[in-house]
């Protein structure tokens, strides 16, 4: 779904609530001082009738100066409350999931509250969480993850009813593609079919199901994110990561035949029992 339709000054304060509430300061500072001298120019007087043009023009930048050099300044100022708000938000999602006696408190949420929830999980792992705001449940790619010079792309789908077919995982597999992320991750608050489980086998792609997401949630809760373990999506090339699939140790081997062959990538250690895999970045 497309994002809706905005104005300027809601355009400016969604830009500074994704900041931290300082860049929103900083930009409110910055937009003052760029925009009060002109707030203050010398139109002059039109003494010919070609003068006329240069004044009017002149009268006008003076005019929206006048009115920008508030306007967007209280904007950002707008837009670092929210973020601070956010943030507060964002921990309290945590800490209700965490400590909620609700057996499936997932799905008492709101969409937005859903990826907001996801995001600060990531958030406590480490990763840097672009929130891409897509104005409704199935807005495509949701979240944008970064760490150590790799991209993840996370989409939410928090459904009470229905579960996850393998053409939501096909279309993210195809914006990994696109986008060269290095890994994608498929949040649900319920479950996956199987043809989706298929699919994802052998990509790097994690399907993280209600369940799996509520561990998560419990892990993140009170730890530091410097404490926290990278998710396989995005291991690096000389750590050893988690199987996707089975949880357990990988090794890493070279692919021998197929179009990736002679490059590495981990592979599950207990293949072929279980044929988890995580490839390794270029």
């Amino acid at each position: 779904m497309g994002r809706k339709k905005t104005d300027l000054f809601s355009d400016l304060v969604g830009i500074a609530a994704v900041l931290p509430w300082w860049g929103g300061v900083a930009l409110a500072v910055i937009a003052y001082l760029v925009i009060h001298p002109f707030a203050g120019i010398d139109v002059g007087t039109a003494i010919r009738v070609g003068d006329m043009g240069v004044v009017a023009t002149k009268q006008l930048y003076r005019t929206l100066a006048m009115i920008g050099q508030y306007l967007l300044p209280a904007a950002f100022l707008v837009g670092a409350l929210v973020s601070v708000f956010g943030r507060q938000k964002r921990k309290q999602l945590i800490e209700d999931a965490a400590d909620s006696t609700n057996p499936d408190p997932l799905n008492g949420m709101t969409w937005q509250e859903f990826e907001m929830l996801v995001g600060e999980a990531y958030r406590r792992q480490g990763f840097n969480v672009r929130e891409m705001g897509g104005g409704g449940a199935d807005g495509g790619v949701d979240l944008v993850l970064t760490k150590n010079d790799q991209t993840v792309l996370v989409q939410c789908k928090q459904w009470k009813t229905f579960k996850v077919g393998v053409k939501i995982v096909r279309e993210l597999y195809g914006v990994m593609a696109a986008q060269k992320a290095q890994g994608g991750v498929v949040v649900t608050s319920g479950v996956f079919t199987q043809e989706a489980k298929d699919f994802a086998d052998g990509k790097n792609i994690v399907l993280m199901d209600g369940g799996k997401l509520r561990r998560v949630i419990d892990s993140v809760r009170a730890k530091p994110a410097d404490t926290q373990p990278a998710p396989p999506a995005i291991q690096t090339a000389d750590t050893s990561p988690t199987c996707p699939k089975c949880g357990g140790g990988m090794v890493k081997r070279v692919a021998k035949q197929g179009g990736n062959a002679g490059r590495s990538f981990w592979g599950c250690e207990s293949y072929p029992r279980c044929r988890g895999i995580v490839a390794i970045p270029n």
